[in-house]
């Protein structure tokens, strides 16, 4: 190892020691900036070298940390992984500059990664069925009672859990078949329901709630078996128990039911604006995602069907 090389390890440590001493950071942060950084001397080594130069950090380049975050990309890391990685360089490149130990922050202009939205994952029209008749063969008919009912609202009106766990019993109107939920920014919208997930909250009513309440004041439609509302961590537990019981646990988030709910719209024609307003998106942008599960699943269909496609 060069003495260049020996001193920016040194450098580094310094930091390490300083994040430790003046920040307060704990082991884990300490050991990721350490990571982070010794990667990025292991990929300017050979560049240094050929620069016969101990000056160190002084001759590392805003081009230099560009062409790392660039080799990041090829290396296929995370945008998640990328992000955390640049920021720990702009954290250090900050400090050295701040230190007078560099004469400018080369790292100072160089954005952040752009966020790759992830597509929301749904399961089929099938599973989902599979889903919520899991549910009969519960051997605790009030919690079986419950919980289809639930699963049916929260597919048949695509909710946010949020919006699911706040439901209160006046929020179903059970003539005409609809749900009224507040979403994000307090924005109320409603939700037209088929009859059987309504079918499915008037059994809940009549034989599972009552035996679920302990007080008359508790408003909550969906209650725990303490007989308060249910937390998004008690949906999440019921959710992933039930998938797990059908084998679909991996493919199953709090969200699922919701990007189904949206997804199956989309797939059977139903008009973009219109899955927009049910969804309770403030921009069509936010719905437009799910056009690009369309068109997977449109050319799904094409390659598994078109005897020419194979």
């Amino acid at each position: 190892m060069s003495n260049t090389i020996s001193k920016m390890r040194s450098d580094i440590d310094g930091f390490l020691e300083y994040l430790v001493v003046e920040r307060g950071a704990s082991q884990n942060t300490v050991i990721s900036y350490k990571c982070d950084l010794l990667q990025l001397l292991h990929f300017l080594n050979p560049g240094i070298q050929r620069k016969l130069d101990v000056a160190g950090w002084k001759n590392v380049s805003n081009k230099d940390i560009t062409a790392f975050s660039k080799h990041m990309v090829v290396k296929e890391y995370a945008g998640s992984t990328r992000s955390r990685k640049l920021a720990s360089i702009k954290s250090y490149m900050a400090y050295l500059h701040n230190e007078g130990y560099i004469d400018s922050d080369p790292s100072k202009n160089i954005p952040p990664p752009r966020k790759i939205r992830s597509l929301p994952k749904a399961i089929s029209v099938l599973e989902v069925k599979n889903l919520i008749e899991s549910t009969i063969s519960s051997s605790n008919a009030v919690n079986n009672l419950r919980d289809f009912a639930m699963l049916h609202v929260a597919y048949a009106a695509g909710l946010r859990v949020s919006e699911l766990i706040a439901l209160k019993v006046q929020d179903v109107d059970l003539i005409s078949g609809a749900v009224r939920c507040l979403g994000k920014g307090g924005k109320e919208r409603i939700v037209p329901i088929h009859p059987v997930a309504i079918n499915s909250i008037k059994n809940y009513l009549a034989n599972s709630r009552p035996k679920l309440i302990k007080s008359r004041k508790e408003k909550t439609l969906f209650l725990s078996h303490q007989g308060n509302n249910l937390t998004r961590q008690g949906f999440w537990y019921i959710l992933k128990d039930r998938a797990n019981s059908i084998g679909i646990a991996s493919k199953v988030s709090p969200h699922t039911l919701r990007h189904s709910f949206a997804t199956h719209l989309i797939h059977g024609g139903a008009p973009l604006r219109h899955v927009q307003e049910l969804l309770g998106h403030a921009s069509i942008t936010t719905t437009q995602i799910y056009t690009h599960l369309t068109d997977s699943f449109v050319r799904e269909s094409y390659e598994s069907a078109h005897p020419r496609a194979h």
